[in-house]
């Protein structure tokens, strides 16, 4: 059987060879279209890349978030509920205990408040932040130090301003001018201990969270972020914090939302597989013409070669020699249209990423996958396949004696 695919096979690249440029221009629609579908694959691949890298460049795949949940659906409108379950720094501590696992773990209660200096009476708008934590390795300290666990703890009145806030406040006073000075913000006077570089546009005020009070706390529930040693690790600390949550708040735990950032990924990745299913569907059709054409040349090859069909089927071949040799032929010709499309393909995705960065300033990749590859040889296989069981079929039926008459 083996012996006879190789023969096959072998018969159908000669037969290619002897009718290059009218089997070649014959199946020009398929070139086309395979090198349109290798295209398309490529760029979606990159822009896939490219979403993936922006993620985890923006956010940490190896934090969980834990947040409350204040409001309720009613009818597809959010209310506010009455009482809900939040967290507290003790409760913090306690989660944080909870986790069989090493991790960096910060709470954050955000709100927007006005703050005044020192000798200064025009209020400046700012965002307060009530901290658990500041990770030296995520801020650029401008002056002075950050919020330590001593300060929180200890419920000392100091605060850690950014320059954004510095600069609406007093915009002639550098960092250093800063450290000690008196801000007012929500009745309370604190010291500042420290100026870092913006995250944000926003001035911002951080202070210890133990200072919030449980008003504060419930009209700005806190958030809190874990942060996992391993990637690996993320899902059983997950799944360990919301165990938690449920024998801390039996009843309640739907209060809380707990989240990785995983499913962001997870979202990319299932919007561009439906993006690359719609465009390979649309490119698709391209392909079907080119497989139009692989029908064509082998009708053809049929027509003219209806002497030699004649005279194996005299010399006793078989029906299924005769199918084999023509499909033979089919899939090599429809592999050679697939293998030029390629090529073709990869050369235009060279050409076409320099003028998309130029155009959108982003530094966008075509990215060439096995994938890519994959869907190419099986685009191959199922063309020729496809296109090539009738004139096959249709060759294996003639009749020997009336086959060799007709010349």
């Amino acid at each position: 059987m083996l012996k006879k695919i190789v023969s096959s096979f072998k018969m159908a690249a000669n037969t290619l060879r002897s009718h290059f440029f009218h089997t070649f221009l014959s199946i020009l629609g398929m070139v086309i279209g395979v090198a349109a579908l290798v295209g398309i694959l490529c760029l979606i691949d990159g822009m896939e890349q490219y979403a993936k890298d922006q993620l985890t460049q923006t956010t940490s795949l190896n934090a969980i978030s834990v947040t409350a949940r204040p409001t309720k659906n009613v009818n597809g409108i959010n209310v506010r509920k009455d009482t809900f379950a939040r967290l507290d720094y003790a409760r913090f501590l306690e989660l944080k205990a909870a986790i069989p696992y090493r991790v960096e773990a910060m709470m954050v209660a955000s709100s927007s408040a006005e703050a005044t200096t020192e000798n200064d009476t025009v209020a400046t708008v700012t965002l307060l932040r009530g901290i658990s934590a500041m990770w030296p390795d995520k801020w650029e300290v401008k002056a002075g130090g950050l919020l330590d666990e001593a300060a929180i703890s200890g419920r000392e009145a100091v605060a850690v301003i950014n320059r954004a806030f510095a600069k609406a406040a007093r915009p002639t006073d550098s960092a250093e001018v800063w450290l000690g000075k008196k801000i007012h913000v929500s009745g309370r006077t604190l010291s500042v201990m420290g100026v870092v570089n913006q995250r944000s546009p926003e001035p911002e005020v951080f202070l210890p969270i133990t200072l919030l009070t449980p008003a504060e706390l419930k009209s700005a529930p806190p958030s809190v972020v874990l942060e996992a040693e391993h990637v690996v690790e993320v899902t059983p600390i997950r799944d360990t914090v919301r165990t938690w949550l449920k024998t801390e708040f039996p009843g309640r735990e739907g209060d809380f939302d707990v989240m990785t950032n995983g499913f962001r990924v997870e979202q990319a990745t299932r919007g561009f597989m439906l993006f690359r299913v719609i465009m390979g569907l649309i490119v698709g059709i391209s392909v079907l013409v080119g497989g139009i054409g692989v029908m064509n040349v082998m009708l053809i090859s049929v027509t003219q070669r209806t002497t030699e069909i004649g005279v194996r089927k005299a010399m006793g071949a078989k029906r299924e020699d005769i199918v084999m040799q023509f499909l033979a032929e089919s899939i090599t010709i429809s592999a050679f249209g697939s293998l030029a499309g390629l090529v073709l393909g990869i050369l235009g995705t060279l050409a076409f990423v320099p003028i998309i960065k130029a155009l959108t300033q982003v530094p966008f990749q075509a990215s060439y996958t096995g994938n890519t590859l994959g869907v190419v040889a099986l685009v191959a296989v199922a063309v020729g396949i496809l296109f090539g069981t009738y004139p096959a079929l249709r060759a294996s039926r003639l009749d020997p004696v009336e086959a060799i008459r007709r010349e």
